[in-house]
């Protein structure tokens, strides 16, 4: 095994210090709200589908959840009134999961605070040119983990 040299060891360092760093302010501001972060990032998901609903399975994928961590989840969001699930009518393992009035209405008002919160600590820290190179540094390594996790499984 070739272990990370240290100028490769001081980059991944310092992305996990920045991850570590932005998902905790993200969150903090979000608890302020009275959301937690993978509850607007599910609120988030099903707010961009048609009507506001997609099949849990279609939600797992898009937030990239395990089945067991997204069923969890939403039971705690369903009970606080956030979500609605019901079976698929043409298949009985099937759930629809959408978001309920109650639930937009908590995302509509998180939103602009969460966004202001974006901007401060990440968007106008960086340059319109840096933007560009985290986006196409993003979709570079979004590429490779999505070539590894289909070459580990067979696909």
């Amino acid at each position: 095994m070739e272990w990370l040299n240290d100028d490769e060891q001081a980059t991944w360092s310092a992305y996990i210090r920045l991850r570590q760093r932005l998902d905790a302010a993200l969150a903090a501001g979000l608890t302020r709200d009275g959301l937690s972060a993978a509850d607007y990032e599910l609120m988030v998901a099903l707010s961009a589908a048609p009507g506001d609903c997609l099949r849990a399975k279609d939600l797992a994928a898009e937030v990239c959840w395990e089945k067991s961590r997204l069923s969890k989840h939403l039971a705690r969001m369903d009970a606080r009134g956030l979500v609605d699930r019901q079976p698929v009518a043409e298949d009985a393992r099937g759930v629809l999961v959408q978001l309920t009035a109650a639930g937009r209405s908590l995302l509509e008002r998180a939103a602009p605070n969460h966004v202001r919160l974006v901007r401060e600590v990440f968007i106008d820290c960086i340059t319109p040119a840096e933007a560009r190179a985290i986006q196409a540094l993003s979709d570079k390594v979004v590429v490779a983990v999505e070539e590894s996790t289909q070459s580990a499984i067979g696909a």
